[in-house]
């Protein structure tokens, strides 16, 4: 096994979105992961498809168990007294009310408990169902999305569940690590979607602070409004993203596009009408055209690609930016290490507890991350 948490063992409660997420990242990096898998078929989601988050199970090993069973739980609580890490992300209260809260801590002061939901551990909100979109709603960071005289845009489940979530999560898993290394003792860990999806917003907070940032009605840098920074339709119906907020790059821009005689650009009364003159002159031609009239040019310009172009995308190819796991295209595992190379992605495997217990004993004299 390679990669920088090599030798660190993990256990994956039950979960879905952040929670087996997160789990992904730290099997990308090593770790190795024993995921808790509820016996018999998955479930279908709420459109119907089953194991539709499959991919994000890669590189563990998963073990059939029955929270709702005594013996089960025996085992369970077992395993986690054995690992470095437990990553869980039931409702508040519900691994309590199992016997596998936090007081396992008590038996094993080395354990880093890891927990993952929407609303905290604690607050009016903490028992309440939630989704991403719920989450940056009322942080301030959804209304902020979408540009003005639009409805707010939620951006797929990237900002509440992955990065305000399990990117968060992973963040306090590997300083709890550190933490540890220093004083051999793990900790709790509350990660909140809620929390993570307000920090992510701290550029815009900052912002709003300094006089950059205003009201929805006016439109705002990165959310869509500004000519500068937007999308423009090209006249094969498919799309190019500008991102010119440097006046360098926007002199390239509008110099390669051959416009003149625009109003300022950072009077925001004028956006529309330079968006309109924009949008004229990239509804002339294809995306692929204009893409080699700006190969070469600096000015921020890019074709937008859907996932397959994007994974056919010559300069990902060059980086090896996805591979195949299980047959399946996915993005490759990052970031890149010059010593500690990351293992390639591999299906996930059945195991057994006796297998799992068996294989850590045999390690247990080799030397581990404390």
């Amino acid at each position: 096994m390679s990669g920088p948490l090599a030798g660190v063992r993990v256990v994956e409660m039950p979960g879905l979105g952040p929670t087996p997420h997160a789990c992904m990242l730290l099997a990308d990096l090593g770790a190795d992961v024993i995921r808790i898998r509820r016996p018999g078929p998955d479930l279908p989601g709420p459109d119907g498809i089953p194991d539709a988050d499959a991919g994000l199970y890669r590189s563990r090993r998963t073990v059939d168990a029955d929270v709702k069973d005594p013996d089960d739980v025996a085992r369970i609580r077992e395993l986690i007294r054995r690992a470095d890490i437990v990553v869980e992300g039931f409702r508040p209260g519900v691994m309590e009310r199992l016997g596998l809260g936090p007081e396992i801590c008590s038996d094993a002061p080395q354990l880093i408990y890891a927990r993952m939901t929407g609303w905290g551990q604690d607050g009016d909100r903490a028992a309440k169902a939630g989704h991403d979109i719920n989450y940056l709603a009322v942080t301030g960071v959804l209304e902020a999305m979408g540009p003005a005289g639009a409805p707010p845009v939620p951006p797929l489940s990237l900002v509440g569940d992955f990065g305000g979530g399990s990117m968060l999560l992973v963040v306090g898993v590997l300083a709890a690590l550190h933490d540890r290394s220093r004083t051999g003792r793990g900790q709790v860990i509350d990660a909140a979607m809620v929390d993570g999806a307000g920090l992510l917003g701290a550029l815009q907070w900052s912002w709003k602070a300094a006089g950059r940032w205003g009201s929805r009605d006016q439109g705002n840098l990165l959310d869509g409004s500004a000519p500068f920074y937007a999308t423009y339709r090209c006249a094969d119906d498919k799309f190019v993203a500008v991102g010119a907020l440097e006046e360098k790059f926007w002199r390239n821009l509008i110099d390669t596009l051959g416009i003149g005689d625009l109003p300022d650009r950072w009077d925001r009364a004028a956006w529309p009408v330079i968006s309109a003159a924009l949008q004229a002159r990239f509804g002339s031609r294809t995306r692929d055209e204009w893409g080699s009239v700006f190969d070469g040019v600096d000015a921020c310009v890019t074709p937008v690609l859907d996932f397959d172009e994007a994974a056919a995308d010559p300069v990902a190819v060059q980086r090896g930016s996805f591979v195949r796991v299980d047959g399946a295209i996915a993005p490759a595992p990052a970031p890149r290490f010059s010593r500690t190379a990351l293992p390639p992605p591999s299906r996930p495997t059945a195991t057994t507890l006796r297998e799992v217990f068996a294989g850590w004993q045999a390690a247990s004299g080799a030397e581990r991350l404390r």
